[in-house]
């Protein structure tokens, strides 16, 4: 037994009969070969487990498209890139065959396969059947049957003329050739398909040829001197495929006389001499064509019930502005051309008095995907005609009215683009019974909203010192772009937190509390609508330190505070007069008229009489006081003199100065006639002064006197005015009140009359 070989020998009681036990060698199998086998049949089990096949093509569609080629489709559309497809043909009525192959690209046609010329025959009937392949198999499609005559497609007829027929109104002829690729034993179909220039609309007509070659048909009711639009196809008779459309072609109809007008007014009040302005416009009807010519338009009106007051305009507009008096007028207008004249168009203009009548209860307008559509609700269900008035809102008076009627309906629809973006539009109905019109109902509707051009124009007033009142003017129609919905103030302390308040689009003014005294804010007003808002401009303003009203209430409290006092100060000057006189103006002491002190009785007798000394200087003006500049030392001596004498006085007499001061006669306080007026830093040259004493004057000096005393009373006196000089001497000025009593330069006080002198003159 070799390596890798497997070997058995039977047992005793199971050998074959007749065999012995010496005769049966035993059976060896090679491992290395089974293994090879187990392994073989492995990969064999996988690769029909993972094989895949190809989808059956299903949904087979064939076309014959006529002397081009025989095209059959089938699904699915998309296939891996490994499948590939068989198309096996029968033809001849199934006496030959062929096929055609997609191959395994990756072209986009793998699903399709064409037949071509000469073996496309017809009347014939073809089967087919559709195979696709891979590299794990064939896939096989239902057998399908095809008549030709029911899938021929022909090219699309040529049209080459579409114009009007002379003297046929309202008709255009087309004319067009039959297709070249069409089967000329075969009847065609045709469907014409026409609309106006300005219409996205067709409408279809469907007919059969009459006769082969050129071809003729008559549209008819269509509208005057209108532009149309005209497209054909065509089908054979018992196929199912129409061709493809023809070229489109225009054509124009016949011209004729106007068809008519929509006639509209817009009242104007009343003026002051009683006329009343009337806006007359009309507009093409409705039914009108689009190229209809007018030549012009003849307008006549009259009162009602007096034709005889007509009176007739011409004009080439399509508005006309009448004033017409308070009664009712009839208004009649017609448009005419080269052909003739339109219908004629009637309105009634109420009197200024006539009241309307009311039928519309409420009225709606929303907005669609590409439409405006207005709805309203009525109480006059016998009201059936309505007229639909429009013209955008602006801060002028509007002038571009557009009006259109609408029958049998409560409802009226407006193509989007007709109208403009951001504008608002005043919408108004208006009933009409007979020829009659009642009150209008209006709404404003935007078709766009936007965010506003531009923002309010905002101030802050009433200013206080916790308070201001914000104002703002309305946006102008023209920069709303939409319904203002609200208006946010925003306003922020200086290096403070921004804060905001947002009111209602009918308040156009906000006032702002608990503000911080003496601060400055800064405030913007937004206005908002469903798009969007817009700031105004930043403005600044600064709160008070003081109200007006804290103001009044401190005028009031110290202006009561001096009423109070006031009053009985008025009281008690009414019970005490002379009292409140000492008091609001106080006496002043007269020095001339108090006793300083009593004179030295061992060198004095008697007061100097002043008035005796010099009568002729005792006129009130040299009682005034002369002020003249002294020396610096002159005050101290005087001050030292005084002292040293009173003390003296004090001692030596003083009951008897006591007596005089006290009980003595009237004293006098005189000036000197010695002693000018000096101003300061000047000096003027003065004729020589005698320091001599006149006899006159030195005998009342010494009157009262011994010998001695007199004597240096005198020498005291030329000594005083010696010292003074011409260097002190100045011009004498004008004299000043305000040293009329001054104590500084006060010489002396002399008595009038002393006690000694009026024993010595007795």
């Amino acid at each position: 037994m070799g390596p890798g070989e497997l070997c058995w020998a039977p047992e005793k009681g199971s050998l074959p009969l007749g065999a012995r036990a010496g005769s049966v060698q035993p059976a060896c199998v090679n491992l290395r070969t089974m293994g090879a086998w187990a392994l073989w049949m492995l990969l064999l089990l996988c690769k029909i487990s993972l094989a895949v096949l190809p989808a059956k093509p299903e949904n087979i569609s064939c076309i014959f498209y006529y002397k081009k080629n025989f095209t059959c489709t089938w699904s699915p559309e998309k296939e891996a890139n490994d499948t590939w497809y068989i198309v096996k043909r029968t033809y001849c009525y199934g006496r030959k065959s062929d096929h055609c192959t997609t191959g395994n690209s990756t072209s986009t046609n793998r699903t399709s396969c064409s037949f071509y010329p000469p073996t496309i025959t017809i009347p014939d009937i073809y089967t087919i059947q559709v195979e696709a392949q891979n590299a794990d198999g064939i896939i096989k499609s239902d057998t399908t049957k095809w008549i030709l005559a029911t899938i021929v497609k022909t090219e699309p007829p040529e049209i080459y003329s579409v114009k009007p027929v002379l003297g046929v109104k309202r008709m255009v002829q087309i004319k067009w050739k039959r297709p070249v690729l069409a089967p000329a034993s075969t009847t065609l179909k045709y469907m014409l398909r026409f609309r106006t220039v300005n219409s996205a609309h067709w409408m279809e007509i469907n007919f059969k040829e009459y006769f082969f070659g050129h071809a003729t048909y008559n549209l008819m009711g269509l509208q005057a001197f209108t532009e149309y639009v005209v497209a054909l196809q065509c089908v054979a008779e018992k196929s199912m495929f129409w061709s493809g459309w023809s070229q489109e072609k225009m054509g124009t109809t016949e011209e004729e006389a106007p068809h008519g007008l929509d006639l509209w007014r817009v009242l104007r009040p009343a003026m002051v001499d009683g006329r009343r302005p009337v806006q007359l416009l009309w507009k093409k009807a409705r039914e009108a064509p689009v190229l209809e010519k007018t030549l012009g338009y003849n307008i006549w009106y009259f009162p009602e019930n007096n034709t005889n007051l007509t009176e007739t305009r011409n004009t080439t507009n399509q508005q006309l502005d009448l004033y017409l008096g308070g009664k009712t007028y009839w208004v009649s207008v017609i448009s005419y051309n080269s052909l003739g004249e339109s219908p004629v168009a009637t309105l009634r203009i109420p009197a200024i008095d006539e009241k309307p009548f009311q039928c519309i209860e409420a009225m709606q307008a929303c907005l669609t995907q590409d439409q405006l559509v207005v709805e309203w609700q009525s109480s006059a269900p016998e009201v059936d005609t309505w007229m639909v008035e429009w013209c955008p809102d602006l801060d002028s008076e509007p002038s571009d009215f557009s009006w259109e009627s609408v029958s049998w309906a409560r409802n009226w629809t407006i193509q989007q683009d007709e109208l403009k973006p951001f504008w608002c539009y005043n919408i108004s109905v208006y009933p009409m019974l007979g020829d009659r019109v009642g009150e209008p109902y209006s709404i404003q509707a935007y078709v766009k909203e936007g965010v506003p051009s531009a923002g309010p124009v905002t101030k802050a007033e009433n200013i206080g010192v916790k308070t201001v009142t914000i104002t703002w003017k309305e946006i102008p129609k023209s920069q709303r772009n939409g319904f203002i919905s609200n208006y946010t103030i925003f306003y922020q302390a200086e290096d403070g937190e921004e804060f905001s308040k947002t009111v209602n689009s009918s308040i156009l003014q906000y006032g702002l509390e608990s503000l911080t005294r003496t601060t400055s804010y800064t405030v913007q007003v937004m206005a908002s609508t469903s798009a969007g808002g817009t700031n105004s401009t930043r403005i600044n303003f600064k709160t008070l330190s003081i109200s007006v009203l804290e103001i009044f209430l401190i005028t009031s409290l110290v202006g009561g505070g001096l009423l109070i006092l006031i009053i009985p100060m008025v009281a008690y000057g009414l019970k005490k007069p002379n009292k409140l006189k000492h008091l609001c103006w106080p006496d002043v002491p007269n020095p001339a008229e108090s006793s300083i002190a009593t004179w030295h009785g061992n060198d004095f007798k008697a007061k100097i009489n002043v008035k005796e000394f010099d009568e002729s200087v005792n006129t009130d003006e040299e009682r005034i006081l002369k002020p003249c500049s002294a020396p610096s030392d002159l005050i101290d001596k005087l001050v030292v003199n005084i002292e040293n004498f009173l003390e003296e006085v004090s001692t030596e007499e003083p009951g008897k100065g006591q007596e005089n001061i006290l009980g003595g006669e009237k004293n006098e306080y005189v000036t000197s006639p010695y002693r000018p007026y000096c101003p300061s830093g000047k000096n003027f040259k003065e004729p020589s002064i005698s320091t001599e004493i006149p006899s006159g004057k030195s005998q009342y000096l010494c009157s009262g006197m011994p010998e001695g005393n007199c004597s240096e009373a005198k020498e005291q006196l030329l000594s005083s005015a010696s010292s003074l000089g011409p260097d002190h001497l100045c011009e004498e000025r004008a004299p000043n009140p305000y040293l009329k009593n001054s104590v500084t330069t006060r010489e002396f006080l002399v008595s009038e009359k002393l006690p000694d002198q009026t024993e010595r003159e007795v």
